[in-house]
């Protein structure tokens, strides 16, 4: 999540309003204060008027199935009147919310007035239940947002129906985020479904057979797509059949292997991908590492990668990797008990094995002291183009993939880095662009910035460069393991058919606090074959209107969902087993995110809402990344608190 010249990275996200409150802070409320007759306040607890006859649904009982599996589904009621009894409330074609007489009352009290969309990052998910509910939106958008309402409030059961409905009767349908990339909410409800139900074995529900194939749909143009709709059925399981699957590795032939003997992937025989370093399992459990000093900016001209070679202090050591200390006690100042630690040694001591890099010039030494004295390997990359780094562009227009000259200073820039550090041990695997297959060019006369690239414009162009890039890596590096940092899975069509020669799909991915959903993994597998590197995910440590402590209870449960699916989805575990680890984003908060100034000052922690995105409250705040921050700013880049992800991330990774 580089951000020169103020880029906002596109992510792909369920608009503002679907951001989900996390589990371990009481955002989600199931009760409503309300005044009665003699005006004191009290609590209206939620509880479903109706929940429905049947649990696992029988739709066979109340329509026919027509087209099963083809792009000529679809589901005929013949018996609403049934059908809506076996559902229930809160999912169609039901009405019974209408007669539930919680809602009559909070209708009557005015509680529900305003736009169904001011109603998702509420405490009160109860009124954003009944909004939703009876809300007038596209039908599966209003019934994936009450069945995620359902969920927050713990009416599990009924949530997977009311997310099972939208499979059943809206596969289809097509929601947006405030980027204008299109939601399938079809497939976000069979992922919410599986999540759930592997959340919750003890309830014995099981979704069988559900699939929503869509032809073209990994572009920006749904007047394309070609859905092949099997809608499905919830079956009562044992509920031993919900844990994961686990796979003895050591029983299967090995069919593929790229790389040596010190750093290796291989894939079984049954399709699973495990990275190996010195022929041991190794779990990329990585950071994104930029610890900029408070009040520079690459607005003004500070280079972003400085912090390998700064030593503000003049000590001769490197500042944020040897120097920085932990401020315990959060006085911002150095008490004789806080002894001058580092941040490798803090990484070290949270179970980080792996650093990614972004982009060159780097530091060869500080690389080598990572690796040798705190066991640290990287992720070298060039950004290829994106951001119109390294192919001499001009800003507004962006990096153009079809020009021959503007390829060849990209080329060379690749050439450089990998000659300089290709014979190095601490070299995991190289990772080229990032999230490059959003870029599209500027406009300043609609003041439009865009992100220094035409790769959106481009996507054959774009990839068929990379795997050429790759190539040449392989050529000059026989032994080396390639990535490519897509954003989310757009265009991960092209990618797979134009980058044999890429080794590891990497993605930037903010989906939210569950983690990435079983269509990530599955994509992945179907459309590459290869294996997946989540190349960022993090969430912000700031909620508006919430205590600072309440605001890192959010981002702790965000990031223990996260790794929880890449660990889920690893080797060996699981039904796709093509994970090999995830890069945190970011190990310290960078204060100059916000935007350039006047109108934001590096020299202040903004906490001002970049854009709407799947976090807590809705927004990104990109200012509060960080798994540690730097105090007040007054003793940067040297002073780290510690944040509650840190410590869960510290038992996690070391655990493993």
């Amino acid at each position: 999540m580089i951000r020169p010249l103020a880029l906002l990275t596109l992510l792909i996200t369920v608009p503002a309003a679907a951001a989900e409150t996390a589990q371990t802070a009481p955002a989600s409320s199931s009760t409503t204060p309300m005044m009665n007759a003699h005006g004191e306040t009290i609590e209206v607890s939620f509880k479903l008027y109706d929940p429905g006859t049947e649990v696992c649904v029988d739709y066979e009982k109340y329509g026919t199935f027509v087209g099963e599996g083809t792009d000529k589904y679809q589901y005929k009621v013949t018996n609403r009147k049934g059908l809506s009894a076996a559902v229930g409330e809160g999912v169609y074609p039901s009405n019974a919310v209408y007669k539930d007489p919680t809602y009559r009352m909070l209708v009557s009290k005015g509680k529900l007035a305003g736009t169904q969309w001011d109603y998702v990052n509420i405490e009160d998910q109860q009124l954003a239940f009944y909004k939703w509910a009876t809300s007038h939106d596209t039908m599966a958008v209003q019934q994936y947002y009450t069945a995620l309402a359902l969920e927050k409030l713990g009416a599990v059961e009924q949530a997977i129906k009311a997310y099972h409905a939208v499979v059943v009767h809206f596969p289809t349908q097509v929601g947006w985020t405030v980027f204008r990339t299109p939601l399938y909410m079809g497939k976000l409800s069979i992922d919410r479904i599986h999540y759930l139900t592997r959340k919750h074995p003890e309830l014995g529900i099981a979704l069988k057979g559900a699939e929503i194939r869509t032809v073209n749909g990994w572009d920006f143009d749904t007047n394309n797509d070609v859905h092949h709709v099997s809608p499905g059925r919830l079956v009562k399981v044992d509920p031993s059949e919900l844990k994961l699957k686990k796979t003895d590795l050591s029983k299967l032939k090995v069919t593929k292997t790229v790389g040596n003997d010190a750093v290796k992937l291989v894939r079984y025989e049954n399709g699973h991908w495990q990275l190996l370093v010195d022929g041991k399992p190794y779990m990329a459990k990585a950071v994104a590492y930029s610890p900029s000093p408070v009040g520079k900016s690459p607005h003004e001209g500070y280079n972003l990668d400085s912090w390998m070679v700064t030593d503000l202090n003049g000590n001769g050591r490197i500042d944020g990797p040897l120097d920085a200390w932990v401020d315990t006690n959060g006085n911002n100042i150095q008490d004789p008990d806080e002894p001058t630690v580092g941040d490798f040694q803090l990484m070290k001591e949270m179970g980080v094995n792996t650093i990614r890099i972004y982009h060159h010039p780097m530091n060869k030494e500080i690389l080598r002291t990572a690796y040798e004295q705190y066991g640290i390997r990287f992720i070298l990359g060039d950004l290829l183009g994106m951001y119109a780094v390294g192919s001499g562009a001009e800003w507004f227009k962006g990096t153009d993939y079809t020009d021959p000259a503007q390829k060849e200073k990209m080329k060379e820039s690749v050439r450089k880095l990998v000659n300089e550090h290709k014979d190095e041990p601490y070299v995991l695997m190289w990772m080229l662009g990032n999230e490059s297959n959003y870029g599209e060019p500027g406009d300043p006369a609609k003041d439009k910035v865009g992100f220094g690239s035409q790769a959106k414009h481009q996507p054959e162009a774009h990839y068929g460069f990379i795997n050429e890039v790759a190539k040449m890596i392989k050529e000059m590096d026989p032994d080396s393991i390639v990535g490519f940092s897509n954003g989310e899975t757009v265009t991960i069509d092209v990618f797979g058919r134009l980058c044999p020669d890429v080794d590891v799909f990497g993605t930037n991915s903010y989906r939210g606090r569950t983690g990435f959903g079983q269509s990530l993994w599955k994509d992945a597998k179907e459309q590459t074959d290869k294996p997946v590197l989540i190349t960022e995910y993090g969430c912000p440590a700031y909620y508006s209107g919430k205590s600072l402590e309440y605001a890192e209870g959010t981002q702790m449960d965000y990031h223990r969902g996260n790794w929880e699916d890449i660990n889920a989805n690893r080797a060996g575990s699981g039904e796709w087993g093509n994970a090999i680890g995830g890069v945190a984003f970011e190990f310290v908060d960078e204060w100059w995110k916000a935007g350039p100034p006047p109108k934001f000052s590096p020299f202040v922690h903004e906490a001002v809402g970049d854009f709407k995105a799947n976090f807590p409250d809705g927004w990104m705040y990109e200012e509060w990344l960080g798994l540690t921050h730097q105090g007040d700013g007054s003793q940067s880049p040297y002073l780290r608190r510690l944040r509650k992800v840190y410590n869960y991330y510290k038992e996690a990774w070391n655990a493993d």
